[in-house]
């Protein structure tokens, strides 16, 4: 069942109505299927899909898994949908075929793919490969968890085009035949522990990426790195590699970014004056280490995307020597933080919010790092505001999720932001 003329006809259950389901939805239509959407979010706004004639069925799922699954061919899940979910865990129980948008999306798209994933930097990295094509002037269209359903490109764009796609650890559970001609590695940090049992797992789950690779195509993983699945040429990349320009954004980890990006380039056969060209202008994504503004000397940077130890860690580094007032916590992912503690030096602070707050608390102690427990982001980055002074930093950097006071990484970041400006 694969493609869009297998699809006619055929009865299949999108879980998730956020921005991947709504375009794998009208993605089915299109080719014929019988679409029901489902989606636990009893207040969702529908009209749009109930409009192409889908199926819509909002709220709880335990009560209506045979209603939903009874003469269901296939299921598509949203990248935000966890494998555990009830309707997930019914269908591979009745073994009806679970696909992730991606899985989807390269079925429908006869697109060369770079597919790109890691712990961290994925965004950065994916952005600034598409800006490379930019330069080189080469077909190219940037999607995945970057904000992009790849759904939305069947139909729109021209089959030899490449597609950049951020490849995030849930879109790599359900894929059977995503075959990335590049795929790209950037690092391998404990990450989503609140959804996998183990590292381990986790680990194994990334590395899905490489699974249907041949010899005719490349995988890109860092110096040294262990062994990988699939039968792709390997390419090994480091921070200090030497590029054709270095990179405008700032820090260690953004030119380990900038090397993956440059082996994606050339391996697509991208001019190295092309790749140059998106080195020395690419300004970043928002909400990684993003300034936001300077008040009477001090510094303020939203560094949102921050939702794991790991990732924080880079921002404390990239922004060294200054000292550090860092805005930490969210809903936490099962991880230790006595790295992050252990990062911070003499004259920093912490500001603590949400539902990790106790557990960054406790390693933070333990580190004798001093703290305060601001609950919110508006008491905590007012706190910091009062006690930082010229030369410092305030930096939003959570190391953890957002979804316990926010609708996401990018609504605690535009909130940050607002707040920063608003500073008198």
């Amino acid at each position: 069942m694969t493609g869009g003329p297998e699809l006619s006809g055929r009865r299949v259950l999108v879980i998730g109505l956020a921005r991947s389901g709504l375009a794998a939805s009208e993605a089915l239509v299109a080719r014929g299927a019988r679409v029901v959407a489902f989606d636990v979010n009893e207040e969702l706004d529908a009209g749009r899909l109930r409009d192409l004639g889908v199926e819509v069925r909002l709220g709880g799922e335990e009560d209506a898994l045979d209603v939903l699954l009874q003469g269901t061919d296939l299921v598509v899940k949203s990248p935000g949908v966890p494998g555990s979910t009830p309707l997930v865990a019914a269908a591979n129980a009745r073994a009806i075929p679970v696909w992730s948008e991606l899985e989807l999306g390269a079925r429908l798209l006869p697109n060369p793919f770079v597919g790109i994933t890691g712990s961290n930097g994925k965004t950065t990295t994916t952005a600034l490969l598409g800006e490379m094509f930019r330069a080189a002037r080469v077909p190219a269209e940037v999607a995945g968890n970057i904000g992009r359903a790849v759904t939305s490109l069947a139909g729109t764009v021209a089959d030899d085009a490449w597609v950049v796609c951020e490849v995030g650890v849930q879109q790599l559970d359900d894929v059977d035949t995503f075959r990335p001609r590049i795929a790209v590695l950037l690092n391998l940090a404990p990450d989503h522990l609140d959804l996998y049992p183990t590292f381990e797992w986790y680990a194994d789950t990334k590395l899905r990426l490489f699974e249907q690779q041949t010899e005719d195509d490349v995988a890109i993983v860092p110096r040294g790195f262990g062994a990988i699945p699939g039968g792709a040429a390997r390419v090994e990349f480091s921070g200090d590699d030497p590029l054709p320009a270095e990179p405008l954004i700032p820090g260690e980890h953004n030119r380990e970014n900038a090397a993956a990006a440059t082996a994606a380039a050339r391996a697509a056969g991208l001019r190295d004056d092309a790749i140059a060209e998106a080195l020395r202008t690419f300004p970043g994504v928002p909400h990684r280490v993003e300034p936001v503004r300077e008040l009477h000397g001090v510094r303020y940077v939203n560094d949102s995307k921050a939702t794991n130890v790991a990732a924080a860690l880079r921002a404390l580094a990239a922004l060294r020597p200054a000292r550090l007032h860092v805005v930490l916590g969210g809903l936490g992912k099962n991880e230790s933080y006595n790295p992050l503690a252990a990062a911070f030096e003499p004259g920093d602070r912490a500001y603590l919010i949400g539902r990790a707050a106790p557990e960054i608390a406790a390693a933070l102690d333990r580190a004798d790092v001093p703290f305060t427990h601001g609950g919110d982001l508006e008491t905590a980055l007012g706190a910091a505001h009062a006690a930082a002074g010229p030369g410092d930093v305030v930096l939003l950097s959570p190391a953890c999720a957002s979804f316990d006071q926010f609708r996401d990484f990018e609504d605690r970041g535009d909130e940050f932001r607002r707040l920063v400006e608003a500073l008198a």
